[in-house]
């Protein structure tokens, strides 16, 4: 036993804001007392006729030297057929009651390992906790009740209870406490205060000062509490403790990064002129070369990991991300090819990436090949979706159609994203009353479902449907009041008719104050401005817009209040540029052709 099984307690997902039944106004859950009385009566009747050789596993290695002498009586009797009567029938609360007063009754450390395992089931951790804790009192030699005790302290936030029974746990691992150590920050995650769990594991390894483990632990605690000089100084002392310990050293590296890259880099330099072999150094050496801007010398630490590591499949897999971030498209399809000769298990994950990578290098055929061996997993739906837009691409649009109709939606949001999926191959294709159609149907089976309303209101826009497209708008406005390209497309959309200025402008700065940043909803500001016949402003934020990004609609928009300001020729440069990147964007021909005619 080791601390695994108090992590996977924990996993079970215990939350200290779970409460146990309270009988508040007369109430338990819902019931009324009376009702519940009649509840208990009729499972009593139901435990005299019921075998008494229940599927309760009391199967616990104690001495039974150990165990109270206990007569069963017919009050135990009673509570134990009610107790378990009750957890077959679905009775939670009542089962929890009941084996909380039998292992108050009995001190039998079997029963309060009952009791524990089903508040646990009934999501009582109060409860659970109550038990864990007899069951501690009556069995303190036991690893398993303290793993469980300590894991319901944790959950409840009650760190410094859960301390000495983790500093038992940890002693009496003595073979594995460094395994214990490792998992410490793992087990502890789910508790927010971070600043207490650090405190937590920095006693705990109090007593290890030899271990590098423990100064491990005690770093990444620090590490996640925001105590950076700590962190790095205790994964410093676990490297010095094992000089030759990877995971340590990629560790102090990305610590030291915090600081300076620079330092990181020669940290890690200096390492891996010490152990050339580090894998795990090289690949963090490499993604912070990348980070970095390095780019050279991160492809040089890719080729190095590749002659060195050519057996192992998760180093093939790291090499081809890295790779691909390089835009070295080449070495990416060597090593995910290598991974799948060595049989990484995530075949599907490869096939993607590479699809992806195919479609990048324009080998389409390629990418439609390796889409097509994404066969399971959740990049299933996204593979042959895009399979079904490089079909459309080819001309052939009924044939991907058909193939997204047939692809399988196990909920909502998959169901949604295939509508959206068809919506925007027909849209590509220029089919805009078919789009709203293929909107239209997907709204009848998922009424109100936002993707699909704002989606329908765009593409009613094309068609002239305006009255959908503010009726779709404001439903997702009621729906998401914090959906700022709603408000945004709403406003603009009354900017670009000339109509309801005021709302437009109101709209839209409620669209900035929700998404400040975003250069889309500034481009529909200074348009809204430039409208309202206020050029200094309009100017003011399509220039702010522009810097942020320059995509085609938002220099069609700078172009145009700069012509109608007289700065023709800066307008037409703008618009140059702008045709470089995107030849066919309808908005920008529409508005040069409009302006210069």
């Amino acid at each position: 036993m080791n601390l695994r099984t108090l992590a996977s307690l924990l996993i079970l997902g215990l939350t200290a804001c779970a409460q146990l039944p309270t009988h508040e106004g007369g109430e338990k859950n819902g019931k009324s007392l009376e009702a519940e009385e009649k509840a208990q009566s009729e499972i009593v009747e139901e435990a005299e006729i019921a075998d008494t050789d229940s599927d309760s596993d009391f199967d616990y290695a104690i001495d039974e030297s150990k165990l109270p002498r206990q007569e069963l009586t017919a009050a135990i009797l009673f509570d134990f057929l009610l107790g378990e009567t009750a957890l077959q029938r679905g009775n939670l609360d009542v089962a929890v009651s009941r084996y909380l007063k039998l292992a108050q009754t009995t001190r039998d450390p079997r029963i309060a390992r009952r009791a524990s395992e089903i508040a646990l089931h009934a999501r009582h951790p109060f409860a659970a906790e109550r038990a864990a804790d007899m069951w501690v009192e009556y069995d303190p030699d036991s690893l398993d009740a303290r793993q469980t005790l300590a894991a319901m302290l944790v959950n409840l936030g009650r760190l410094d209870a859960a301390f000495p029974h983790l500093e038992k746990l940890i002693a009496a691992e003595s073979e594995n406490t460094a395994s214990a150590f490792m998992q410490l920050n793992q087990m502890l995650s789910r508790n927010p205060n971070k600043g207490e769990i650090f405190r937590l594991i920095q006693k705990l390894a109090t007593a290890y000062p030899k271990l590098p483990e423990a100064h491990f632990a005690v770093s990444q605690a620090a590490w996640f509490g925001g105590e950076y000089e700590t962190a790095e100084a205790e994964m410093s002392s676990a490297l010095a403790l094992r000089p030759e310990w990877e995971l340590a050293a990629a560790q102090l590296g990305r610590i030291l990064q915090r600081r300076s890259g620079a330092q990181a880099i020669d940290f890690y330099r200096a390492y891996l002129d010490k152990y050339p072999d580090s894998t795990e150094v090289r690949i963090a050496y490499g993604k912070l070369l990348i980070d970095q801007g390095e780019k050279d010398y991160a492809g040089e630490q890719l080729r190095l990991l590749f002659e060195k590591n050519p057996e192992d499949a998760e180093v093939m897999v790291a090499i081809g991300l890295m790779a691909t971030e390089l835009y070295d498209f080449d070495l990416t399809e060597k090593s995910l090819k290598r991974a799948l000769e060595l049989e990484y298990p995530d075949a599907s994950a490869i096939h993607f990436h590479l699809a992806r990578v195919y479609e990048e290098t324009q080998q389409t055929d390629l990418a439609m090949a390796s889409y097509r061996q994404v066969r399971r997993g959740g990049r299933f739906l996204p593979a042959q979706i895009r399979y079904a837009d490089l079909l459309a691409q080819r001309g052939q649009l009924e044939d991907a159609r058909q193939l997204i109709r047939q692809l399988p939606a196990v909920n909502d949001q998959q169901k949604a994203h295939l509508v959206l999926a068809e919506a925007q191959i027909l849209r590509r294709a220029g089919s805009y009353q078919e789009v709203f159609e293929v909107l239209d149907q997907g709204l009848e089976s998922l009424p109100d479902y936002p993707e699909l309303l704002y989606d329908r209101a765009l593409v009613a826009d094309k068609i002239g449907r305006f009255e959908v497209l503010e009726k779709d708008l404001r439903r997702l406005i009621e729906l998401r009041p914090d959906n700022a390209h709603a408000y945004n497309a709403l406003g603009y959309s009354f900017a670009e008719r000339g109509l309801r200025l005021p709302e437009a402008l109101k709209l839209i700065k409620k669209a900035v104050e929700l998404s400040p940043d975003d250069p889309y909803i500034m481009d529909s500001l200074g348009w809204v401005y430039y409208r309202m016949g206020n050029l200094t402003e309009g100017l003011n934020y399509l220039n702010r817009a522009f810097a942020i990004s320059q995509d085609s609609e938002i220099a069609a928009h700078l172009g145009e209040v700069l012509w109608t300001q007289g700065a023709r020729e800066d307008a037409e440069n703008i618009w140059r540029s702008a045709l470089e990147r995107d030849p066919d964007n309808e908005i920008l021909l529409e508005t040069i052709r409009r302006l210069k005619e």
